[in-house]
């Protein structure tokens, strides 16, 4: 899922969403809530129409955002006060109220209010963060949603294998349509990251979308497949794109660095992006030096592009039965390429 937090895909038109393949995109409740606000999206006639966006919208609920901004919130048993980061009101957000929430907005698939802990957080901590987002979840639960939205639970747990399958049992008995594992790559070792997304996954029903939030690199998504999710988010590509830094069938291209300064060929000569077709390198490496606006959109579509095309080729191999063999050819070469 391309990441549209504030309702937009940075420097990417819907049009060029839907023309990249883009089946679905990931906004964010909290910082919708905020700016423009929930009453003034209601009154103009929800998220869709207000992004111009045709397609399903999945709506983050703000869980991450009691991490990344803690300094700003303080959770209790009842729900989470923000301090919001744009004037310093007070916002008391219970997890009904954050369904609720979703629900006016008119998104496809909405997330349950969580409590993500830090990657290194002591098990007390984590624990503590995982029973409040199982409860928060059964809370949810008893909201009702609009016919055609689906509401996903989200398994916390940390770096500790057991709490995520007693998560997992937990949140499984109250029969969500999909289900969300949560709170990695927030600090952790890269291997600890792999093994509990690994175990995680196989304790959650195969017959039930399993979305694994927040991820990754293009190698590393092939890996996740194979455990058995999804769907993944993850603002890699556009950030990337918007610092100079391409992904491409062999691996990372940093379009700044000099000796791209004559370089006739495309960024990547097996991509069939906008992007591709029409630039050099050359001019995507001066739009970039330049600080233009248009080397980051370009670069960003680019990923975008790339994204889509990697997990369309990943369906057409899980179709073929040849995934796992061509998976590991792909992983070692998405893993080069150049340094930052």
């Amino acid at each position: 899922m391309p990441v549209a937090t504030q309702g937009t895909v940075k420097g990417v038109t819907p049009a060029q969403l839907k023309e990249i393949g883009a089946q679905i995109v990931l906004a964010n409740a909290y910082h919708l809530s905020l700016r423009p606000g929930s009453a003034l999206l209601r009154e103009l006639g929800g998220l869709h129409r207000f992004m111009g966006w045709e397609g399903p919208i999945l709506t983050d609920s703000g869980g991450y955002q009691i991490f990344s901004l803690c300094a700003l919130c303080d959770v209790t048993d009842d729900g989470v006060a923000f301090r919001s980061h744009l004037d310093g009101s007070r916002i008391f957000l219970k997890p009904e109220d954050v369904i609720r929430l979703q629900v006016d907005l008119g998104v496809d698939v909405m997330m349950v209010l969580d409590v993500c802990a830090p990657g290194k957080a002591e098990r007390g901590e984590v624990a503590r963060a995982a029973g409040r987002t199982v409860e928060w979840a059964r809370r949810s639960r008893c909201i009702e949603v609009a016919p055609g939205q689906l509401m996903f639970a989200i398994v916390q747990g940390g770096r500790f294998t057991d709490l995520r399958a007693e998560q997992v049992h937990e949140l499984v008995v109250l029969d969500f349509p999909g289900y969300a594992v949560g709170g990695l790559s927030v600090g952790e070792e890269r291997a600890i990251t792999m093994e509990v997304a690994q175990e995680t996954a196989a304790g959650l029903p195969s017959e039930r979308p399993r979305y694994l939030m927040g991820v990754g690199l293009p190698e590393d998504l092939l890996r996740f497949v194979g455990m058995g999710y999804d769907l993944f988010d993850c603002v890699l590509p556009t950030r990337n794109g918007r610092n100079g830094m391409l992904f491409t069938s062999a691996g990372r291209l940093n379009i700044r660095l000099a000796h791209y300064a004559r370089d006739p060929g495309p960024a990547d000569p097996e991509c069939a992006c906008y992007t591709c077709r029409t630039f050099s390198r050359a001019y995507l490496r001066h739009l970039a030096v330049s600080n233009e606006m248009l080397g980051a959109q370009l670069a960003s579509l680019h990923n975008l592009y790339f994204y889509q095309q990697l997990m369309r080729d990943t369906r057409k191999h899980i179709a073929c039965g040849n995934f796992a063999t061509w998976a590991r050819e792909r992983c070692t070469r998405l893993s080069e390429g150049e340094p930052a």
